[in-house]
């Protein structure tokens, strides 16, 4: 009899395990997707306001030079992908929170594949962008020496560090969107139909 309790108790946990409330999941997903998203709209805003105001004049046998990310194209493309990663974020962001706000959490998949599909192509802006910013970096520290490139950050240091805090930050936001396209199939697997 005690070892027939304890079987159909242990069938009810495990059955009210098991049917963990799917909403519940959902809102907790969609929270540390509001998190992720909000921390790369913060890393990609502060990345680009250091990438563009950061500039240096230096004299070098009176020559009069200024470094500026404008006269980098891989810059350029850092501060162009920072700015549609940033802007697309909270766009997205504000979207979501309307929805949950509204009681609407989307549970369609198809809604849920959009987001994976926004996830991804952020992220790979973001590697692409970093990738850039990481590649122009390093010859302007270590030059080139095939090419003949001489390093300029021992002439321009001030914009050299500022320009690896602001790559870091853009980093940053690449593993947030790491972190989101990580989280989307979740949320996809989480929002399909039980199966009967």
């Amino acid at each position: 009899m005690a070892d027939q309790w304890k079987a159909d108790s242990f069938m009810a946990v495990d059955a009210a395990s098991s049917q963990t409330p799917p909403l519940q999941n959902l809102t907790l997903l969609f929270k540390a997707q509001h998190i992720l998203r909000g921390l790369a709209v913060v890393f990609t805003a502060v990345s680009i306001a250091l990438l563009v105001t950061n500039t240096q004049t230096v004299t070098v046998f009176t020559i009069e030079l200024q470094a500026h990310f404008y006269y980098s194209s891989a810059f350029k493309f850092l501060v162009a992908a920072d700015a549609i990663v940033c802007a697309s974020s909270a766009a997205t962001l504000i979207v979501v929170l309307r929805m949950m706000k509204r009681g609407a959490i989307p549970q369609r998949r198809h809604y849920c594949f959009l987001l994976f599909l926004h996830d991804t192509v952020m992220m790979l802006m973001m590697m692409g962008g970093c990738a850039a910013g990481t590649a122009i970096g390093y010859v302007a520290q270590y030059g080139e020496s095939h090419m003949e490139w001489d390093p300029i950050c021992d002439k321009v240091a001030k914009f050299c560090r500022i320009n690896v805090v602001s790559l870091l930050l853009s980093f940053s936001a690449f593993f947030a969107y790491l972190g989101l396209t990580l989280l989307s199939p979740y949320n996809f697997l989480s929002s399909s139909p039980p199966h009967n």
